[in-house]
């Protein structure tokens, strides 16, 4: 890293950028203050509700984004119109696959969603022009492949309950990192899919899923309050349901 590399929070840096919730674990933290500058010329914060298509299969790729806050799911499609979830991201996860024409999966808003959006082109010049920032992108894509090869193993080998406490473990370790780092920490969250979108994901029926959240619940493992809004007061004992 360069000996004038400024820190993020440091006056020079926008402001838009220095009020992100994702800029310090998102790729932005990557980038000196000239160069958040110039990307926060162009870029440009929306918010999507629930349900919205953020990015098509197979679309002309003209954007890239940070996800701020809110769920995204990665759908594929097949020919004959089954779709499968392959993957969710959340803040500050970066949206999109550089140097790639068209998207290989939709994107859709599994919760309302809240992006920061900027051109294909600026992004993939500054990757040309940035060790650290294709350093943060490697880390990300490693990060996701990590996280496939442990779902390979949740799908492929755990029983129905396993699948679920996975699920609900997944979910309030990336709502809330620290929860990864202290396991006595409890932790609350409304859960952002909905029973069916857990069913796809998970490759059990949704009348499962709601049968071994019961069970979850009953044992105190989770409380759930409204149908949406989970409270985890034993992290490392969810984690043993889980099955890890």
């Amino acid at each position: 890293m360069s000996e004038d590399r400024k820190d993020i929070h440091n006056s020079d840096t926008p402001e838009l950028c220095r009020s992100c919730e994702a800029r310090h674990r998102g790729i932005c933290g990557a980038l000196s203050p000239d160069q958040l500058i110039t990307l926060n010329r162009v870029a440009n914060r929306k918010e999507f509700a629930a349900g919205t298509e953020l990015v098509g299969d197979s679309e002309e790729i003209h954007n890239y984004s940070n996800v701020l806050s809110g769920v995204v799911k990665l759908t594929k499609t097949m020919i004959d119109g089954r779709e499968q979830i392959v993957g969710l991201q959340f803040a500050p996860d970066f949206l999109g696959r550089p140097f790639h024409k068209e998207s290989h999966v939709s994107a859709e808003a599994a919760s309302n969603v809240n992006l920061c959006l900027f051109p294909k082109t600026t992004i993939e010049r500054m990757l040309n022009e940035s060790s650290n920032l294709k350093q943060k992108m490697l880390e990300q894509t490693l990060s996701e492949l990590d996280e496939a090869r442990e779902w390979m193993l949740t799908l492929g080998r755990k029983t129905a309950g396993e699948k679920v406490a996975s699920f609900v473990l997944m979910i309030a370790r990336h709502i809330d990192p620290e929860a990864e780092l202290d396991n006595s920490k409890p932790v609350s969250f409304d859960l952002p899919l909905t029973r069916a979108d857990m069913a796809d994901f998970l490759g059990l029926t949704i009348e499962t899923v709601s049968r071994q959240l019961t069970k979850l619940r009953k044992a105190g493992v989770v409380e759930i309050e409204h149908n949406r809004h989970f409270s985890i007061p034993d992290m490392e004992r969810l984690d043993r349901f889980s099955g890890s």
